[in-house]
């Protein structure tokens, strides 16, 4: 289908970015895996994208404008775009969903975008 595009992403790769591999064109996301006790090796800001973050697997500490957040499974963060950061996995590493958009960009969601169909889906 021509408006519908799947994929079946290696969960186990270091990292997947998935606005080449789903032509995103409205945000960034990505999958990463980091090994115990491996960190990004750079700090970073972003220009105009707000990032959020989400944990799915393991532990890490999140490295933000100098300060340290502890990272465990289930935690989630927003950063904004000047935000200094960058993140560490723990001694379980860790594995994270990343998505970037650009800060206030966001002018409908959920209800406010859906339209609901008649037509009932046969599964």
């Amino acid at each position: 289908m021509e408006n519908i595009k799947l994929i079946n992403a290696d969960l186990n790769a270091a990292r997947t970015e998935f606005h080449e591999l789903l032509s995103l064109s409205g945000a960034e996301i990505s999958y990463n895996n980091l090994p115990k006790d491996v960190e990004i090796p750079f700090v970073h800001s972003h220009k105009e994208n707000e990032e959020f973050y989400l944990v799915l697997k393991g532990t890490g500490k999140f490295f933000a404008d100098c300060q340290l957040f502890d990272l465990k499974e289930g935690s989630a963060l927003k950063v904004k775009p000047a935000v200094k950061r960058c993140i560490k996995a723990g001694s379980d590493g860790i594995s994270y969903i990343c998505i970037q958009a650009k800060e206030n960009s966001l002018s409908q969601f959920t209800l406010t975008d859906a339209v609901i169909a008649e037509e009932k889906a046969v599964f």
